[in-house]
């Protein structure tokens, strides 16, 4: 597919999406939204690609859903189909990637573009980034996945308190709150959040895949179930290349390197 509204690009086992559309500070459309999903997947299915990082071009990372493309009037109906079609399918995707996820937040993120941000693994914050529910504004409800992340990493009066007022969290406060895990310079963003995704490239890929799923399987299960998925995960981890490779290197004083075996 060939994109317009986004940029896709691999280096140094990184895959990086630019949302495109600075101009709206990239609100989604239908087709952004499309070519987005194609791009996680081609990240996704790329063995090569071992973190892939979310961004915006210019002054926004995403103001949410452009609610002119939408048209005048859609019904209720078209809403719910186009959350459906396009937004759940990503979020999925995105949250249950096998890989880790970290978005670059280099400004506002709103709404569903705020839903993206949350739906990655981590998220590394200019300080001039803020963030917020702006569903409620216009008179609609959290959706894009904000209802189950949200809360999961603010609590649950904090979350309600964003979702029902529409109130704007500086960076400081996102960081405080547990919003974000990093809040840097604007000017040292990128390279903030590139070094944090080298590092993470050069771990071994298929326990971070089931670091990610064992964590999210602790997050909503009894603690004897999560200690049973525990024992499955470290049997499967223990019997990796991957595993012998870093014993190795352990013992030879040396850096493992991991092939994903």
């Amino acid at each position: 597919m060939a994109y317009e509204s986004i940029e896709y690009a691999v280096a140094n086992r990184i895959a990086t999406i630019t949302l495109n559309r600075p101009d709206t500070l990239n609100a989604l459309t239908e087709g952004m939204l499309k070519e987005l999903s194609d791009a996680v997947k081609q990240a996704e299915r790329d063995q090569s690609v071992r973190v892939l990082i979310l961004t915006g071009r210019g002054r926004g990372f995403c103001s949410g859903q452009d609610l002119k493309a939408l048209g005048d009037h859609p019904t209720p109906e078209a809403i719910g189909q186009h959350l459906a079609r396009r937004y759940h399918p990503l979020i999925a995707r995105l949250a249950t990637l096998e890989k880790p996820t970290i978005a670059m937040v280099n400004g506002v993120a709103a709404g569903a573009g705020m839903s993206l941000a949350l739906a990655c693994d981590l998220r590394v914050a200019a300080v001039e980034a803020r963030f917020t529910q702006a569903f409620v504004r216009v008179g609609l409800v959290p959706d894009s996945g904000s209802s189950y992340f949200l809360p999961r990493l603010v609590g649950y009066a904090r979350a309600l308190e964003m979702a029902m007022t529409g109130m704007t969290v500086e960076s400081e406060t996102a960081l405080a709150w547990g919003l974000v895990n990093r809040v840097v310079p604007a000017e040292r963003l990128a390279e903030e959040t590139y070094k944090l995704a080298e590092a993470l490239a050069a771990g071994p890929p298929l326990a971070l895949g089931m670091i990610k799923r064992e964590i999210a399987y602790g997050a909503s299960h009894a603690l004897v179930e999560a200690l049973e998925r525990e024992k499955d995960f470290q049997m499967t981890a223990a019997a990796t290349q991957d595993h012998r490779e870093a014993v190795a290197a352990f013992l030879a004083k040396r850096p493992a390197v991991f092939e994903g075996r």
